[in-house]
């Protein structure tokens, strides 16, 4: 016959602990946060019985074996909170420890009996015998006053007095101090979190190709740029060599003409793969000064991390092993039906032996990074392994841990996640393609608040080299203004390919979402002060992002009502309610919209009359609003968007 302890672990740790969250699929997988941040932790916890209980929140670093501890604050009907600071970048592990306590317990008791008349010498008694103990588990200061207290207590003559002297607050947080926490039960589960640095929830992406400036010194003034507009983080594509056989040409066609560059995700020629940069850019030295020149300008630099290869990439001989081979043994290039790309081999991740491969690619992100580059734009994951993605992401934290992953998975919803919880940042998201109010409210919804916002980011992206979306090639300017507005504060994160500043919007055919004359296959010159540029709007709702700390935080994304189902309105406040921002958007980029908004006063503490000032942040023109309702007119060509600061 198996003993209970054998059966049941430790008979006398009987505390339930149950339900803790955050916690992402039941804890399989670390929540995200950022560094400096309070991770709110919250967990049922209770016993048989009506013993009082000690809760604490255990938490250390990664790093560290020692647990931190702090208390946890009981809520209501058995449900307990604590917290604790995030105060440095990278993994960290928190679980609960809870036991009775027994000298709350007896005094709870000994108030009933007090209040009751009863005779308390038996309790009194009890009591003495539980402050002898702390005694003897303490030492120096403390074990003389918990005896001091005993004797107290017991040398007073009547039993008032003596449950006056036994719950004094002193004394209580002797004994809880002293507490026997032999008998404490322990969560069957630690819990992880990843603290980011800040970038990982809040910037701003430019992406540019360096290649259309000539080299990484003539693309300096793209930085320039960049940061003039007010970007944190400017994101190249591919800047490595390109290979030559079956290079596509202009528009994609399917024979270069003398001159045309190729794609440059057709990665690796003979000046070699992953780990170089092209001839015609300069050299990596030369891409070193580009990236200290970024820093001194406040940017840092995204690369691209694509993971395929020309066919004169130097792996396809010296790994053959590495691609998918047909029947006749020839290496096949990627598809996506309808789409072909012969001028690239994609990797096979099972192949016979997938550890030196793995290897490999581990070694790639840990040369970029060794070069300062603590950002990358992954392509394609959802086409490799989500397994491979966990053991890569963590490897690189072990020795990079403020390197920041953006997954591009334009793909089924349930693998964005899986990408996600495997350890990505950063997410692109189905925004692109999400243009009426009430997909942009259930959506946007989904992914900022838990349990989805506590394992994914996700950053908007109005355009990508790879994507132009209908509602910009047929709203015009209008689209334009709107959908910038949109990704800038519905989300912390977003990001823009260049040339949205010049609304380009001319697709290579009808129903198509590839730009005419892309990018990926020729060099663009373009005028930057194009008569109708966006340059000094984009400029000014990225410095209002800077200045509203409201719209620096991901998960405060609130909708609200607005009686125009053409009108979108929704807001972002600071937990102290000392920043508000409100936004009125319209999603009609032709016709003027008005429509009444309801704003939260009594969430904000403002009276049914209390009038309150609007400051229009794009216009900068101050309106007095009073009650919970306000006006907003939405003009096309000039306010498709507003942007409010409530100010009391």
């Amino acid at each position: 016959m198996r003993a209970p302890g054998d059966a049941l672990g430790h008979p006398r740790r009987t505390v339930v602990i149950e339900a803790v969250e955050p916690a992402v699929d039941g804890g399989r997988y670390p929540v995200k946060r950022e560094v400096g941040a309070m991770l709110e932790v919250t967990a049922d916890v209770f016993k048989e019985g009506h013993d009082a209980l000690v809760v604490s929140l255990k938490y250390r670093r990664a790093s560290e074996t020692a647990w931190r501890e702090t208390p946890m604050r009981h809520v209501d009907n058995d449900r307990w909170a604590g917290a604790f600071r995030l105060d440095a970048v990278g993994r960290w592990s928190f679980t609960i420890e809870a036991l009775a306590d027994p000298y709350r317990s007896w005094l709870a008791d000994l108030a009933k009996r007090h209040a009751a008349r009863q005779g308390l010498a038996s309790e009194l008694r009890e009591g003495l015998a539980l402050i002898r103990a702390a005694a003897a588990r303490a030492a120096g200061e403390d074990a003389r006053a918990l005896a001091k207290s005993a004797q107290r207590i017991e040398g007073t003559p009547g039993q008032d007095e003596a449950v006056a002297l036994a719950g004094q607050e002193p004394l209580v947080r002797l004994m809880e101090r002293h507490l026997d926490r032999t008998d404490a039960t322990r969560g069957e589960q630690e819990f992880e979190v990843v603290a980011d640095r800040e970038r990982a929830r809040f910037a701003a992406w430019y992406e540019f190709f360096p290649r259309s400036s000539g080299t990484f010194k003539d693309a300096e003034a793209q930085l320039e740029r960049a940061a003039a507009m007010g970007f944190d983080v400017v994101y190249l594509p591919p800047i490595h060599p390109i290979g030559r056989t079956n290079r596509k040409g202009k528009n994609n066609a399917l024979v270069a003409e003398p001159g045309d560059p190729g794609s440059p995700w057709a990665i690796g020629s003979e000046e070699g793969g992953h780990t170089a940069v092209h001839p015609e850019l300069g050299t990596l030295g030369d891409f070193d000064r580009f990236v200290e020149r970024a820093r001194s300008l406040g940017l840092e630099v995204a690369l691209d991390f694509a993971i395929q290869c020309s066919p004169d990439h130097p792996w396809v001989s010296q790994h053959p092993e590495w691609f998918f081979h047909r029947p006749d043994g020839t290496i096949k290039y990627a598809e996506n039906p309808p789409k072909k790309y012969q001028d690239v081999y994609p990797i096979d991740f099972l192949c016979a032996e997938p550890a030196p491969l793995w290897q490999e690619m581990r070694g790639i992100v840990a040369f970029w990074a060794a070069r300062g580059v603590r950002a990358f734009r992954v392509d394609n994951p959802h086409t490799k392994p989500v397994k491979f993605w966990a053991w890569l992401i963590r490897e690189v934290h072990d020795a990079y841990p403020d390197v920041i992953f953006l997954a591009e998975a334009f793909t089924r919803p349930k693998m964005m996640k899986a990408l996600a919880k495997a350890g990505f940042t950063q997410s692109y998201t189905y925004f692109t393609w999400r243009n009426e109010k009430h997909e942009l409210i259930d959506y946007l919804t989904e992914i900022t608040t838990p349990p989805v916002a506590d394992f994914l980011r996700g950053h908007l992206w109005p355009n990508t080299p790879d994507i132009l979306p209908e509602t910009l090639q047929k709203g015009g300017r209008p689209a334009f203004k709107l959908r910038l507005v949109l990704a800038a504060t519905l989300s912390s994160l977003y990001g823009i390919y260049s040339g949205y500043e010049l609304c380009e919007n001319t697709p290579a055919a009808p129903g198509s979402e590839e730009y005419l004359d892309s990018e990926k296959y020729e060099l663009k010159r373009r005028d930057w002060n194009a008569p109708g540029n966006l340059v000094d709007f984009i400029t000014r709702v990225n410095r209002i992002r800077r200045e509203n700390r409201a719209l620096q935080r991901y998960s405060n994304l609130r909708f609200y009502t607005a009686d125009n189902p053409h009108v979108l309105f929704y807001g972002k406040m600071t937990p102290e309610r000392d920043n508000v921002v409100l936004v009125a958007a319209s999603v009609d980029p032709v016709g003027i919209q008005a429509s009444t908004v309801d704003v939260p006063i009594a969430e904000l503490g403002i009276g049914e009359r209390q009038p309150y000032r609007m400051h229009e942040l794009l216009s900068d023109r101050w309106f007095e609003w009073r009650g919970p309702r306000g006006y907003v007119e939405l003009r096309p060509e000039t306010d498709p968007a507003q942007i409010f600061v409530l100010h009391r």
